[in-house]
């Protein structure tokens, strides 16, 4: 029987919280009732409590509550009470407890870093802020350290370390170069969550000096800078393949401890050729679901808002095509507290009992401690009303001195909550807060909710009376709300009426009356009917409605369940919708919405629309001329057009457009006036004084506009003062002593009466003086004399008629005219960034001395003379202009090796002003040009003589030449590359120790102390033997050849031609054959023809289709009228040598003027003259390659070309020419 009637302590905490939420206190959020009620304080606003502040700007730490009476506020620092009064440095802003400490005038950050607490106190209670730690924030700089250069292998992998200093809070790290752009980071190159760049494996194009890491502290805004860090990459062949090794973290295991809610990132960073791909798996489980994200290109695992159930082993997998690496990674989430259950605040009634309820989690499971007004419970003022039971404190029987402000603190080694919770004990009579006679206005049959807001402690009583002396509400026809409300669910037309809430508690009693009308609902009697019409025809939607006469509807139609087109063939009537000439796109739902204060109704119909049966042809036509205009209500500014339409001929009329004529002002000329819709025949007009008006109607239908109507009869207005000033006024010097006022004038109609006139007034802006005003006539330009040089003056233009002003006109600011500038630029400075580059530096001019509108600087500059010719030349200046107040510029395409000299001035709209004194600077040297030309003559049976020309810009001090040079074997392949370097001063060269009747070729380029320049190349052949060379007579000069020779070939390239000239020596009346080809895929081309006796000899030898094919070449020749091209050079040697052409082995030979068959890709050209485009768009001048074409008289060679860029000479075996026929026969033997 006892255990029946005892209740545990479980179940006696479970009642009392039962009763707390039944007899707790709701206190309505109103505004009025708030002021009145005593609160206890309740902090509203506080710092973060890890508060890191710029050390540069003054603190200010947060503190603001609210109570009735309003609280006062004290600070704790360090634990200890801060006598703000005592530090001047210090201040608390009014009615406020936020703490401002001054930095910016002389304090220190460091000296007020501590803990603060803030105590905000009424005579209900005292309410505490969290602990707020105050820290300065900290950018230090780098420390200095001498790096090394970092000498990598090829395919190694490589750490670059950071190790950025330690600030507050920390900074953000990334990688840049000189250039100040980020490095590229890709699966092989990335930067490590310690700020680290990692290389899984280097290459080649890695190598550079300028690694720079960058520390980035976004509290102070400030940027730090790590020295730069070098890397070198050194190859070896062949690169070495490697497994994945892990980078980091290192080891086969690590563990990571992350708090609940934070964003976990774990890292794996791996070694390795080819380039490792990582993997993450969590062991045991799945990566979660919408929370899990790749970053650093799958380097970086990230799982946002992480909690207890993302503890656990997590595997990266590093893999190529070698092996792989994992590394595991234990995570460990731990919580800091939060709330299960905040504790919130009661509002209580004397006698009645409550309880606060403080609830939190967290790993560990945090400590659960109570403060009393900031005081721990233990040692707090004894209240025999409170009892505390671990995370509860139980109230019974609580009066009025039981109220107070109650801190619970949870914490545990990763943090702490802190929640304040007041005790608020009042004794409070009823008060209704719903205002007295509402109306509630509701439609029959639908529910009625009437409002009876209340507070009162004890908590008040509710009940409902209907009518003055009415009887208590009860019954199920009625639905009573815990906050007061009373519910009739279908509320009926004898349901209006006064209703009367009584609120009573112990302290008190009060009524509020509030009133009901029920009103009859909004009815369509008449819906839209479901529609066929045809087309171009006309339909209509009826919408008849009945409505509480109380209640004032509106009625929208909706086509589609949208707007109704704009289109004035709709036409809304008050109970219907019609629709004119009816189109296919009618086609569709139309619905018919009612809508009043209270309720809505709505009623669809489709319409279809069908084809119109066939009728005669209509002609359609313009309207014809409006006719009978007649003016009425005439007014100073208005009047009443009307009309009446002429015929539409079919074409329904759209609009009428209006025309006035000024007879006044324009006599003859009609200007656009307005226009209005078909269906209108009358249109007021705005109308403007001191105007003659007539006016005109035309039709306008779909086909065109109609006649003009005759005009109206003439309409006089009266005069008016000006309405408008001038427009677009200006004030522009044109001299340095005046002040050009212009404007645009009024028209005609705009002057509003006669007599116009312009008032013009000007002052001198920003000092202390009178308007000076002038009236000049119908003009638009005033010019002001004796005006200082350019100072600004305040304008304004006003017109006037014999009526008077116009309104007071706008002000403009002018300035008065310019002067050229007085000084020149000072601090002229030349930075020379390369040999072509070089920056300038001046110092603006004050703008006193400008003298107008400042509109630049002008930079001159001419070369005084080559540094390295030391020729003075004609000086030719160059000129450029910076606009704005530019204080530098770039001076490009100057010339290597040269003195320059500049000057700079200034400009304004008046011209330039002095120049600067000239500065003279010189450029460095850069790399020359080209050899002027290449000539290889005398050859023998073992040498050549070259002969060459100097750089035609020699950009520096040649230091010498540098000439290459490679034989070419009979089977077109380039031999060894032979370098030999010839003094500066030389300018020819006789090359011995030759191989007799081989081809060379030759790269000739020359050089300054910068470096090589362009090269030439020429190729040449060594004799085959001395037999048609005559010994050179005593005393004789060089050796005159008695073979054909052509040299110095040059080529000048156009879009769709090239010019190619030579010098020739040889007999007269020779052929000339040029043939091309695409550089790259041969190492020339060239026709040569041996000449040599000992060569027919050899020719001999050869085998029987030699011999077939000689006489195949003469048959064909003796057919056609063909010559071979060497037939009339080589008059004097043996003529049965002939080339072969390259694509069938046939001998070359050459059409007469009659023959027109095509050629082939690297044959001769067409005896069209012309080589096709397709073949090649290459310059002939970037290649020198022959090139098939036609010649002029003087020999020289103009059309198309084919051709790729020249490679540069190479050591290997490369096919660098086509078979000339010298090397075609060698290939036989």
């Amino acid at each position: 029987m006892m255990k029946k009637k005892s209740i545990s302590a479980s179940k006696a905490s479970l009642v009392l919280f039962l009763c707390q939420m039944i007899s707790a206190l709701d206190v309505p959020l109103d505004s009025k009732l708030l002021e009145e009620l005593l609160q206890p304080p309740t902090i509203t606003q506080q710092s973060p409590k890890d508060y890191i502040v710029d050390p540069r700007e003054n603190i200010v730490i947060q503190c603001e509550a609210k109570g009735k009476p309003p609280p006062s506020f004290s600070w704790t620092r360090n634990g200890t009470h801060f006598d703000i009064d005592k530090d001047a440095q210090v201040t608390m802003k009014p009615n406020s407890g936020t703490l401002v400490i001054n930095i910016m005038n002389g304090g220190k950050a460091e000296a007020y870093e501590g803990v603060y607490q803030c105590t905000a106190r009424n005579e209900r209670g005292a309410a505490i802020s969290n602990n707020i730690v105050i820290r300065p924030s900290r950018s230090p700089l780098w420390t200095k350290e001498k790096l090394e250069p970092n000498h990598v292998r090829e395919g190694d992998s490589l750490v670059l370390h950071c190790r950025p200093p330690v600030g507050l809070p920390p900074p953000i790290i990334f990688w840049m170069d000189n250039a100040f752009q980020r490095l590229p980071q890709s699966e092989r190159v990335s930067q490590g969550l310690n700020g680290d760049l990692y290389f899984s494996n280097v290459q080649p194009e890695d190598t550079r000096e300028d690694y720079i890491c960058y520390a980035r502290f976004n509290h102070t805004q400030t940027i730090q800078q790590k020295q730069p860090i070098s890397v070198k990459v050194f190859s070896t062949k062949p690169v070495t393949e490697r497994q994945p090794i892990l980078l980091t973290p290192t080891g086969s295991t690590s563990t990571k401890v992350e708090l609940r809610g934070n964003v976990l990132l774990l890292e794996c960073i791996a070694a390795g050729l080819p380039t490792p791909v990582i993997r993450w798996i969590k062991e045991g489980g799945e990566l979660p679901v919408n929370r899990t994200f790749f970053e650093n290109f799958k380097k970086t695992l990230k799982i946002i808002d992480v909690s207890e159930a993302d503890s656990g082993n997590y595997k990266c997998i590093a893999r190529n095509m070698l092996g792989s690496v994992h590394h595991v990674i234990s995570v460990t989430v731990k919580a800091a507290p939060y709330w299960i259950t905040a504790p919130r605040n009661l509002v209580l009634s004397p006698g009645e009992d409550g309880t606060l309820i403080c609830r939190a989690n967290g790993n560990p499971k945090p400590n659960i401690s109570w403060f009393a007004n900031g005081v721990p419970i233990a040692i707090a003022p004894e209240d025999p009303s409170r009892k505390v039971d671990g995370d509860t404190i139980i109230f019974s029987h609580v009066q009025e001195r039981s109220s107070a402000v109650y801190q619970c603190n949870a914490s545990n080694e990763y943090g702490y909550l802190l929640a304040n919770a007041f005790v608020n004990v009042l004794a409070e009579p009823p008060r209704v807060l719903t205002p007295a006679n509402k109306l509630y206005q509701v439609i029959a049959d639908s529910p009625a909710l009437l409002d009876c807001a209340y507070f009162g402690s004890p908590k008040p009583e509710i009940e409902w009376f209907k009518g003055v002396k009415g009887s208590i509400l009860r019954g199920n026809e009625y639905v009573f709300h815990d906050n007061g409300t009373l519910e009739i669910p279908v509320a009926q037309k004898d349901s209006t009426g006064t209703y009367t809430c009584v609120a009573r508690n112990e302290l008190g009693k009060v009524q509020n009356e509030v009133r009901l009308e029920v009103k009859d609902p909004t009815m369509i009697i008449k819906q839209p009917e479901y529609k066929v019409i045809q087309r171009y025809g006309q339909v209509s939607f009826e919408c008849i409605i009945r409505h509480d006469s109380t209640l004032l509807p509106t009625v929208i139609w909706l086509k589609d369940n949208d707007e109704l087109p704009d289109d004035e063939r709709f036409l809304v009537g008050k109970d219907n919708l019609t629709i004119m000439n009816v189109t296919d796109k009618d086609d569709g739902t139309y619905t018919c919405i009612v809508n009043t204060t209270l309720d809505s109704v709505s009623a669809s119909a489709v319409l279809t629309v069908v084809a119109a049966p066939p009728t005669p042809a209509i002609i359609y036509a313009r309207p014809n001329p409006p006719f009978d205009l007649e003016l009425t209500g005439q007014l100073e500014r208005s009047v009443e057009l009307s009309w009446i339409p002429g015929d539409e001929n079919n074409s329904p009329i759209r609009n009428f457009v209006i025309e006035y004529e000024d007879g006044l002002h324009e006599p003859g000329v009609w200007h656009y006036q307005t226009e209005v819709p078909g269906t209108q025949t009358t249109v007021q007009l705005k109308l403007s004084p001191y105007v003659n008006y007539s006016f005109r109607v035309i039709a306008v239908n779909e086909i065109g506009r109609s006649q003009p109507s005759e005009p109206s009869e003439q309409y006089l207005t009266k005069s008016a003062n000006p309405d408008e000033n001038p427009s677009n006024v200006q004030g522009i010097g044109s001299e340095p002593d005046n002040l050009v006022i212009t404007w645009e004038s009024l028209k005609g109609f705009q002057s509003n009466g006669p007599g116009l006139q312009y008032k013009v007034s000007w002052r001198q802006k920003d000092v202390d003086d009178e308007w000076t005003s002038v009236i000049v006539a119908n003009v638009s330009k005033y010019i002001v004399s004796g005006t200082p040089t350019f100072v600004p003056y305040e304008i304004k233009v006003q017109a006037l008629n014999d009526l008077g002003y116009a309104p007071e006109p706008s002000e403009v600011i002018g300035h008065s005219g310019e002067d050229l500038p007085m000084v020149a630029p000072g601090n002229v400075q030349v930075h020379v960034i390369n040999s072509t580059l070089a920056k300038v530096h001046w110092d603006p001019v004050p703008l006193k001395t400008v003298r107008g509108h400042l509109q630049g600087y002008k930079v001159y500059y001419w070369k005084v003379q080559s540094l390295s010719r030391r020729s003075r030349r004609h000086v030719e200046k160059k000129i450029l202009t910076f606009r704005g107040n530019k204080t530098f510029g770039m001076l490009p395409g100057l010339e290597p090796y040269s003195s320059y000299k500049l000057n700079v001035r200034v400009v304004n709209g008046k011209g330039e002003g002095p120049a600067s004194p000239d500065k003279v600077f010189k450029t460095p040297e850069g790399v020359p040009s080209s050899p002027s030309f290449l000539k290889i003559t005398n050859p023998t049976l073992d040498s050549l003589t070259l002969e060459w020309g100097s750089p035609t810009h020699p950009n520096g001090v040649l230091t010498s030449y540098i000439l290459k040079f490679q034989p070419i074997n009979n089977t077109h392949e380039l031999g060894p590359l032979v370098e030999i370097r010839i003094p500066a001063n030389e300018s020819s060269l006789i090359l011995k120790n030759l191989n007799y009747s081989t081809r060379y070729k030759f790269y000739f380029n020359a050089q300054t102390s910068v470096g090589s320049g362009s090269q030439i190349t020429e190729e040449a052949v060594t004799i085959m033997d001395e037999a048609g060379i005559l010994r050179p007579a005593v005393g004789a000069g060089k050796v005159q050849p008695l073979y054909p020779r052509i040299r110095n070939v040059t080529t000048a390239a156009a879009e769709t031609y090239a010019n190619i000239s030579w010098e020739y020596e040889g007999p007269d009346h020779a052929n000339f054959y040029v043939e091309y080809g695409v550089a790259g895929t041969m190492a020339s081309r060239q026709i040569d023809i041996a000449t040599q006796g000992w060569f027919i000899g050899l020719m001999c030898a050869v085998a029987l289709l030699i011999l077939i094919l000689l006489i195949v070449c003469f048959i064909r020749r003796n057919k056609g009228g063909k010559y071979p091209v060497k037939e009339k050079e080589d008059a004097h040697a043996d003529p049965e040598i002939q080339p072969m052409k390259e694509d069938d082995g046939t001998f070359g030979e050459y059409s007469d003027a009659e023959d027109h068959k095509p050629l082939k890709k690297g044959s001769r050209t067409p005896s069209d003259r012309t080589v096709k485009k397709e073949d090649s768009d290459d310059s002939l001048v970037d290649y020198g390659e022959g090139v098939n074409g036609q010649f002029n008289e003087d020999g020289s060679f103009i059309g198309q070309y084919s051709g790729k860029k020249e490679k540069e000479p190479a050591e290997g075996n490369e096919s660098s020419e086509a078979p000339s026929p010298v090397n075609a026969m060698n290939s036989f033997v």
